[in-house]
């Protein structure tokens, strides 16, 4: 049995999965805002509580906002900033008296759909979170790649290729840099695109709910939101060349978005032929719990 546990802003949600990747328990808490010790407890609890409950022990993964830090294998660049510059994994493995992996959630979404999900079977699988933030995660062999510096995947912090006149120099974003992909693909950079065209603020949601009723200023907000998107991946397979791009988070839930999305990727990246297939997350928002507890793969006999 293998546990993975999505370590949220909001929310700890925790699933048991058996070798075959049955659901056999799922569970979440409130995160315990802005409380370190109060979220090891919480983690600690879920874990043993379902272990209680099945009268099993299992591995634990764990899906979070940021990464390890190579330089002291504490956690960097996580919007829940409580968790930065603490040893997570240490704490918990501590904590629970046993080895715990650990990776972000865009590698955790990534895992998950290459394992069992909509990009089972391919090789090498980009995922993509589209959400308050633009994440990403790079698998090849069912096996997180990580990079050197624990950075590989983060192509919400490169600039908006090809960009135009009225895209530059972009906005200012948190990493400190300006016109980060980041800025214009997060549910903040639809958002703010619409109310750049109209002057008024409008959720993300109720922009794409807008466009598919016909409103002409919403949906050409989505039309550019497209295009952007398509100029980002493009970027990615020029240099990674996946067999599959999965598209998870809350604005992968835009069903007008896939319309034509090939076609437009096509027209970016530097190749006659594009047969890479760009998909929807299968597991949808329970992507990045099962990819943590995929972090410990089934060990095959023989």
């Amino acid at each position: 049995m293998r546990l993975g546990i999505d370590l949220g802003g909001t929310k700890i949600e925790i699933v048991a999965l058996d070798d075959d990747g049955t659901v056999l328990v799922r569970e979440r808490v409130p995160t315990p805002a802005g409380d370190y010790a109060g979220t090891i407890r919480a983690i600690c609890g879920l874990a043993t509580g379902v272990e209680a409950r099945l009268g099993r022990s299992g591995t634990v993964g764990i899906a979070t906002p940021g990464a390890l830090s190579t330089k002291a294998d504490v956690l960097k660049n996580s919007n829940s900033t409580v968790l930065n510059g603490k040893p997570l994994k240490r704490d918990l493995e501590a904590a629970l008296g046993r080895p715990v992996r650990m990776e972000n959630d865009a590698n955790c979404l990534a895992l998950s759909e290459a394992v069992d999900g909509a990009a089972a079977g391919e090789r090498v699988v980009f995922g993509v979170i589209l959400g308050t933030g633009v994440g990403g995660g790079l698998v090849i062999d069912q096996k997180v790649v990580t990079g050197r510096n624990r950075i590989a995947g983060e192509w919400g912090h490169n600039p908006l290729p090809w960009p135009r006149d009225d895209e530059r120099p972009g906005r200012a974003c948190y990493c400190g840099k300006s016109g980060c992909i980041e800025t214009f693909l997060s549910g903040a950079g639809l958002s703010s695109d619409y109310h750049a065209r109209t002057g008024q603020k409008l959720a993300a949601h109720d922009i794409a709910e807008a466009a598919a009723r016909g409103d002409a200023v919403a949906s050409a907000a989505r039309a550019a939101y497209q295009d952007r998107l398509a100029r980002g991946l493009a970027s990615v397979i020029n240099i990674v060349d996946p067999d599959a791009v999965v598209l998870g988070g809350g604005l992968s839930n835009i069903d007008a978005l896939y319309d034509g999305l090939l076609a437009q990727v096509a027209r970016y990246a530097f190749s006659d032929l594009l047969e890479t297939r760009t998909v929807r997350a299968q597991h949808g928002d329970s992507s990045g719990v099962r990819g943590a507890a995929w972090l410990w793969p089934v060990q095959k006999s023989g």
